[in-house]
């Protein structure tokens, strides 16, 4: 989130716990906050009760106690019509989202269901495909690869145009190219579209990637939120989440912080980062002098 934007506070969680019928807790507690511009990710081992939280954020799911608001009015029954206007919400299983002949019916049943015209929708659901970089509107959904389908059903929230886009694993079984595809389309979302996002992943080099700040989740409940740099380098939280370290950060512990050197607050989030590190310290191995025998 840039420091010359205005922080908007657009949904707040207080206290908020979900029952399943059976009993279960799906979440204890919650305490949550997300604000405009910004990108935060939800992480936590399975289980952990990520996705029980993100369908409460469009009112898929009620909660049993406490109070969760968007846009500053409380959610219920009421109007969950006008909530799922603002926040869009993309399921892990991006096929259960994917019922209609063709990829443009399906991207145009949003708009549709806002009321556009027919001529309205299709022209909006053209632009929300190409703005996943989708250009092959006729094809049969059925037949497309995972990060194929994973681009169409993000486009068939984007073309609601919500302030708010909840992604549920994400990046979860797609191959690397894939993955990056979506990792740059959820940095669009916020930098060129102004939504803010939040992401459910146990994926914490994307975490540490893309995130404005990162809320760890534990047994329904969030335990810590902060920085991606001040959460991945508490090493304490992050056996007690139950959570491994980014890999560039574990990397960079093993080879600068063994000996104590190292500087906390310039942890590498990204592989690129280490990598210009790296770099940037064996051209001054290269280019010292060679050591003088000694007479």
């Amino acid at each position: 989130m840039s420091g010359s934007e205005k922080s908007e506070l657009l949904i707040h969680a207080d206290c908020v716990t979900h029952i399943y019928p059976d009993g279960t807790k799906g979440i204890h507690c919650m305490y949550l906050r997300i604000y405009s511009h910004e990108i935060v990710c939800l992480c936590g081992p399975n289980g952990s009760g990520k996705s029980t939280l993100l369908e409460h954020l469009n009112g898929l799911l009620l909660p049993t106690e406490g109070v969760l608001k968007v846009f500053g009015k409380r959610i219920d029954a009421q109007n969950l019509r006008e909530i799922r206007k603002e926040v869009g919400l993309v399921f892990q299983d991006a096929e259960s989202q994917l019922f209609s002949p063709t990829i443009l019916d399906d991207v145009m049943f949003g708009p549709l269901n806002l009321g556009l015209s027919m001529d309205e929708a299709q022209t909006r659901a053209i632009w929300a495909l190409e703005t996943v970089g989708f250009n092959e509107y006729k094809k049969v959904p059925h037949y497309l690869s995972g990060g194929e389908k994973k681009l169409v059903a993000i486009a068939g929230v984007i073309a609601m145009k919500p302030r708010i886009i909840a992604l549920d694993e994400p990046t979860a079984n797609l191959d690397s190219r894939n993955a990056r595809r979506i990792e740059e389309l959820i940095l669009k979302a916020r930098g060129e579209l102004g939504m803010s996002v939040v992401v459910a992943t146990h994926d914490l080099d994307l975490a540490a990637r893309i995130a404005d700040r990162v809320c760890v989740v534990k047994d329904g409940s969030l335990i810590a939120e902060g920085s991606p740099a001040g959460i991945f380098s508490n090493r304490q939280l992050m056996d007690s989440a139950g959570l491994e370290v980014p890999t560039s950060i574990w990397l960079y512990n093993r080879l600068y912080r063994k000996n104590g050197s190292g500087d906390t607050s310039k942890l590498p989030l990204r592989m690129e980062e280490l990598a210009k590190r790296i770099e940037k310290d064996f051209k001054k191995t290269e280019d010292s002098p060679e050591p003088q025998r000694p007479d």
